[in-house]
């Protein structure tokens, strides 16, 4: 069983946690209407940038109100804007200053994986037969050889597109709001399951393997796979039921081993909703503990799967029978990968999953800041070069920047979703790979990949009644932590970088971000975010009013 990378940065342990921006807003979704809005006038505003220089100057009094906000004394900003068709700069605070990004790299490692594999690439996951046939008797072993596929079907909608959530439930045990797509976690294990019954074969006698040697996992956090079920999690969702009874408890993908037990009661409305999540050393065995109110929407959890050859391996056996396929091997146990032959293994392709297409892949992992997704780019693009290393996509992705005039030296990354205490880029830099898109035929699909303000993705609960209202489309990050010293949160970087919809039909390209704010609690770091997309609603505002 390969090592799992634990979650190194948690909310619990103070240290630095990174986020999709608007999951925070989606908690609040009654604050957002108002959380952003530039203080009312005559309101006192003491706030000015730590260097004496006044934060807002020239960019009007509404944006200017924002940035002397409370919290804000001893921050930066940046904001920049730029004609995408001409190259005018309209506005340019900062852009050659590295500003922690957060999550907005991910614009960096994404495009590089599009670039490299190209935007109608479908990942392939073949089955093959080794062994000898006989009627419908398969003597040897079925391999499942793994291609780094992100969602193996487990998200694909019947219109072949990849569904997703405003909180995605990756986000489940950091903050409250995730749900679940409505799909089957093993719809592609289903389906390779029903193609090896139609190809002839109805006993494997033999083993069922998963050939995981695509890449070996890269110590990052998430760590990615060559073989994804779920995300690599176990769903754990409660439901209220009436105050002193057992709460209900749903979970998938039920796969053997697992088992999940569940002693949350439900408390009376209005009560304290807290569930813990405990698990066995292998990850097998799952724990539910503590109370959720009666009046109170279903609560998410997720548990890590630990080994996902083996989860892979048992799921495969268990969706064969339900096709009508029987293995003579134990369904459970550990993955026997020593019996593979050398890769690449031959033998007769017998099924196949194929994957929607990598834009697909990119618009989920954009929209909701899929943070395994984004790590999982680098391995793409270093297995599309042969290589097993996927430290060896940088090289890949630096060669793609470099093609694609984003200077490298405004850039700083450590891994592919922008989680690094090292990442960092400049507002110019962000703006560059922006504007390389725009350039590109596939413009329109790169744009409406990123969330759209005030309609889905993480930024589905911002602006939802404002002018600006599907008319930004951009990448939030945020990166906060636990200030243990004045017992508040500090916020490292909240920033905002896409396109917005000018006069004429043109677009801008812009980057909003201030790092080094200061926040009470989870409302004022609701209040930042909304201050961010706030500023950017203003500028678009101000572009399509000729006004820029």
């Amino acid at each position: 069983m390969r090592s799992k990378i634990r979650n190194r940065w948690t909310p619990a342990t103070a240290a630095v946690w990174c986020a999709v921006a608007a999951t925070v807003a989606a908690v609040l979704p009654a604050a957002t209407a108002t959380a952003a809005a530039p203080p009312a006038a005559g309101a006192t505003i003491t706030a000015t940038a730590s260097d004496g220089h006044d934060p807002g100057r020239g960019l009007g009094p509404e944006i200017a109100a924002i940035m002397r906000k409370p919290g804000y004394e001893h921050a930066r900003w940046g904001l920049t804007e730029t004609d995408a068709e001409t190259g005018r700069v309209i506005h340019d605070r900062g852009s050659d200053k590295f500003f922690i990004p957060g999550s907005a790299e991910k614009l960096f490692s994404v495009s590089g994986a599009w670039h490299t594999l190209g935007g109608d690439h479908r990942f392939t996951t073949p089955v093959q037969a080794l062994g000898s046939r006989q009627g419908g008797v398969l003597t040897g072993n079925l391999a499942l050889v793994a291609q780094g596929d992100l969602t193996m079907g487990g998200r694909t909608k019947p219109d072949g597109t990849v569904d997703f959530t405003p909180v995605d439930h990756t986000y489940a045990n950091s903050l409250p709001g995730a749900t679940l797509t409505p799909e089957d976690p093993l719809a592609g294990l289903d389906s390779i399951a029903r193609q090896v019954r139609r190809s002839g074969i109805t006993e494997v006698r033999g083993d069922v393997i998963i050939d995981d040697r695509l890449f070996t996992p890269p110590a990052l956090d998430p760590q990615p796979y060559p073989l994804i079920i779920n995300d690599n999690l176990i769903d754990l969702l409660t439901t209220p039921t009436r105050p002193g009874r057992p709460a209900e408890l749903s979970w998938r993908p039920q796969v053997a081993p697992y088992q999940v037990t569940s002693t949350v009661r439900t408390v009376a409305p209005g009560g304290t909703t807290d569930i813990e999540v405990a698990t066995s050393d292998d990850g097998t065995r799952i724990t539910l503990s503590g109370t959720i109110a009666a009046d109170a929407e279903p609560e998410l959890r997720v548990s890590d799967i630990e080994d996902p050859a083996a989860f892979g391996r048992t799921a495969l056996i268990e969706a064969l029978a339900r096709a009508g396929v029987a293995v003579t091997a134990s369904p459970t146990g550990p993955n026997p990968e020593g019996e593979l032959p050398p890769s690449p293994i031959g033998g007769r392709r017998v099924a196949a999953y194929v994957s929607p297409p990598y834009a697909e892949y990119a618009k989920l992992i954009l929209k909701v800041s899929h943070n395994l997704g984004a790590n999982l780019t680098l391995c793409n693009m270093a297995t599309a070069t042969g290589s097993s290393d996927c430290l060896d996509g940088f090289p890949v992705l630096r060669s793609f920047l470099d093609g694609a005039d984003v200077d490298t030296s405004q850039i700083q990354l450590a891994d592919g979703r922008g989680g690094d205490p090292v990442d960092r880029a400049t507002p110019h830099a962000l703006e560059q790979i922006l504007h390389y898109w725009y350039t590109t035929p596939e413009a329109d699909r790169f744009r409406t990949s990123l969330p759209i303000l005030g309609v889905d993705g993480s930024l589905a609960d911002s602006c939802t009644d404002c002018p600006a209202r599907g008319k930004v489309f951009a990448k939030p990050g945020t990166v906060v932590g636990g200030d243990l010293l004045n017992d508040r949160l500090a916020v490292g970087g909240q920033t905002l970088a896409g396109y917005l919809e000018a006069a004429d039909g043109r677009l801008h390209t812009f980057f909003v971000g201030v790092n080094g704010a200061s926040a009470t609690d989870i409302q004022d770091v609701l209040r930042i975010y909304n201050d961010v997309a706030m500023i950017a609603a203003l500028l678009q505002q101000r572009a399509a009013d000729g006004r820029s």
